[in-house]
């Protein structure tokens, strides 16, 4: 329903991830990693498709369905167990967010409005633009998704 909105395909194989992360140049590339039954993913689906348009001149935006067999590999490199997570790129680098939380990697859950999306991924391009890998979360304490990382097998 809300991947037509992002006027965007839903990648579900490895090799569909790896072009578009590998073809997306000088903007940031935007992968959440979600089911479309969840509805904390279709609340994330829909700030993304109405943050889209804001976005398009740095930044591209995709969806990968997590039950895929095929992206399992990707699933698992970025650790990714609970939806929605997003994931950011910059000319095929993995970029990170420092939000305060334990895990840099990704971004877990769906962000509260339209333009704390928005200004995740300004902060993400501006720190790309600079040259660096990882970016500061311009988003209040009180607007950042908090969780507990569990270690298995510790």
């Amino acid at each position: 329903m809300s991947d037509c909105l992002l006027t965007t395909t839903l990648l579900t194989k490895k090799k569909e991830i790896d072009n578009v992360i590998r073809d997306t140049i000088d903007k940031v590339l935007v992968l959440r990693f979600g089911r479309a039954s969840d509805p904390v993913c279709l609340h994330l689906d829909d700030i993304l498709s109405k943050s889209a348009r804001e976005v398009s001149k740095f930044s591209t935006i995709a969806l990968v369905d997590i039950d895929s067999e095929d992206v399992q590999v990707y699933v698992n490199y970025f650790d990714i167990t609970l939806v929605p997570a997003t994931v950011f790129f910059f000319n095929a680098h993995h970029m990170k967010m420092d939000s305060g939380t334990a895990d840099h990697t990704k971004w877990v859950g769906a962000f509260h409005r339209k333009q704390d999306f928005i200004d995740v991924v300004e902060a993400i391009f501006r720190a790309a633009m600079k040259g660096k890998l990882i970016a500061n979360c311009p988003l209040p304490p009180e607007r950042i998704t908090k969780y507990e990382l569990l270690y298995k097998d510790l």
